[in-house]
């Protein structure tokens, strides 16, 4: 039986001294991150069921990770956090954490609140429109079952748009899940970014069907091309 792997990013090597053997036992196989940037690839590479995830990151701000990991995935976030200010607790939780535990916290209420997580888990998703498939976990694209190679970006914008094919989205809040909030009204950067995914997964990119243009709001992925 395989076992849920969990991956713990908290850069303080006493902390995951703890928590590796405590997950290990309780039937989880554990990955380490101890930067925002190695959670980002652990992320990538692993493709965790859960995610113990620490916000005083010395690189990036935990939320910051937060927000990039919600772009494309769906794996539940557990924050741990000696931060305990309310709002901290609200942001993070409007980032999308599934939970939020303080520190120092009880071994056993961890655990509690790990299996709960996990029972409320979604599968991991695989998503379609047309003859576009997305494998979110191993951030793979194909086209009518040709490989396509995506730069981070490129796939960020491509998963956004297929959670919600069909419907418009923003520039504004595309501009905000991909850049962050100090870049969403910098809409350059978006044309110049969906003007390259054009041109992977279009079969002519001066005459767009599956990226299409919502005057005056957005983008929208066609469900069907």
């Amino acid at each position: 039986m395989t076992r849920p792997k969990i991956l713990v990013v908290d850069d303080e090597p006493q902390i995951r001294r703890v928590l590796k053997p405590t997950l290990t036992a309780s039937g989880y196989e554990v990955v380490e991150a101890g930067t925002g940037h190695e959670a980002l690839e652990a992320l990538r590479e692993e493709a965790p069921e859960l995610v113990l995830l620490d916000l005083g990151l010395p690189d990036l701000d935990g939320k910051e990770v937060l927000r990039r990991l919600r772009i494309v995935s769906e794996t539940p976030v557990i924050v741990l956090s000696a931060r305990d200010r309310e709002e901290e607790k609200v942001m993070a939780l409007d980032l999308g954490a599934d939970d939020y535990v303080e520190k120092p916290f009880a071994a056993g209420e961890l655990l509690a609140r790990l299996r709960a997580a996990l029972r409320h888990a979604p599968e991991t998703p695989r998503l379609s429109a047309g003859d576009i498939s997305i494998d979110v976990a191993r951030r793979k694209v194909t086209k009518s079952g040709q490989e396509v190679k995506l730069t981070r970006k490129e796939f960020d914008l491509l998963a956004l748009l297929a959670r919600r094919a069909g419907r418009p989205l923003t520039n504004r809040e595309i501009l905000r899940q991909i850049w962050g909030p100090a870049h969403e009204h910098d809409a350059q950067y978006l044309r110049v970014l969906v003007g390259q995914l054009r041109a992977k997964i279009e079969d002519d990119p001066a005459a767009p069907r599956r990226i299409l243009n919502e005057p005056g709001v957005g983008y929208r992925l066609a469900e069907e091309a």
